[in-house]
Formats: C-alpha cells, structure tokens, sequence
C-alpha cells in the first residue's frame, strides 16, 4: 500500500539553514501574510453608544406616545376604549406639564398644540442629551463631527 506524499515541501528548497526547532517548510499563503486585530482600549465608547441609543429610544417613545394621542383625539376616538384609555394615561405621563398651556375652544386644536409641543420638546431633549453625552464621554477621536475644517 502506498501513501501518498504530504509533505508538499518545494523540493530545490534548501533546509540547511533552519534550525532543528524550526519547521522546515515555510510557504506564506495570501491569507496567512498579515493581520492586524485592533481592540478598542476600554468599553466607554460601547457604553456611551449604549447609553445614547436608550436615550435616543425613550424620547422618541414618547414622542411616538403623544403623536398617537393627537390622532386619536382628533380621529375622534371612544374614550371609553381601552386602547385610548392607555395612550391617554401615558400621553399624561409624557406631557411635561403641557396639558393645559394652549387652551382654544377646540380640544382637537388644544391636543395638537400642547402635546404637539410636549413632543417636539422630547425630541429636542433627546438630541441634546445624547450630543452633551457624546462630546463630553467620548475620546476625541470618536467623537460626530459637526463640520470639518480644511486647510489648503
């Protein structure tokens, strides 16, 4: 029986000038040539990613929360439902203390401004908690860049 021949050593290669521990064959394929692993130092950049994106998540929620009760109150919902129940109560929670700022006759014209504003004001809230965040926990070189400056 014969077997076949694994070495696959070129044969004019010359060995001599290993030494003993080293193998003997030494062929560099495309994918072994080099490679580089870059880690990050710390979690912080992870975590305030983190920490933004549940930021940014909340206050959109909310936001989404408000929007819904605007539709449903000028869509003419049930009150009764439970459904508007619910988004009744959490649009409440959300309002930051905007239920009763604009007070026209119309309570569809009234909902749309003051949880219409309630809404803006958590989107805006969201974007500058996480752009303090961000400028203020992150290395510099991780930092959004607002505009980028050239000099030529």
């Amino acid at each position: 029986m014969t077997y076949p021949n694994r070495d696959r050593r070129p044969a004019d290669r010359p060995t001599e000038h290993l030494r003993p521990t080293e193998p003997a064959y030494r062929e560099e394929l495309p994918y072994q040539r080099e490679e580089e692993v870059v880690e990050r130092g710390d979690g912080r950049v992870r975590a305030v990613r983190v920490v933004c994106a549940v930021i940014d998540v909340l206050c959109w929620l909310f936001a989404i929360v408000l929007a819904i009760h605007i539709f449903l109150v000028i869509g003419g919902a049930n009150p009764a439902n439970g459904f508007a129940q619910l988004i009744d109560s959490w649009s409440a929670a959300v309002s930051l203390g905007l239920r009763d700022l604009f007070t026209p006759a119309n309570v569809g014209v009234r909902t749309l401004f003051n949880d219409g504003l309630a809404a803006l004001l958590w989107l805006l809230i969201g974007a500058v908690l996480t752009s303090v965040i961000s400028r203020v926990a992150l290395p510099a070189h991780e930092r959004r860049v607002w505009y980028r400056r050239t000099v030529r």
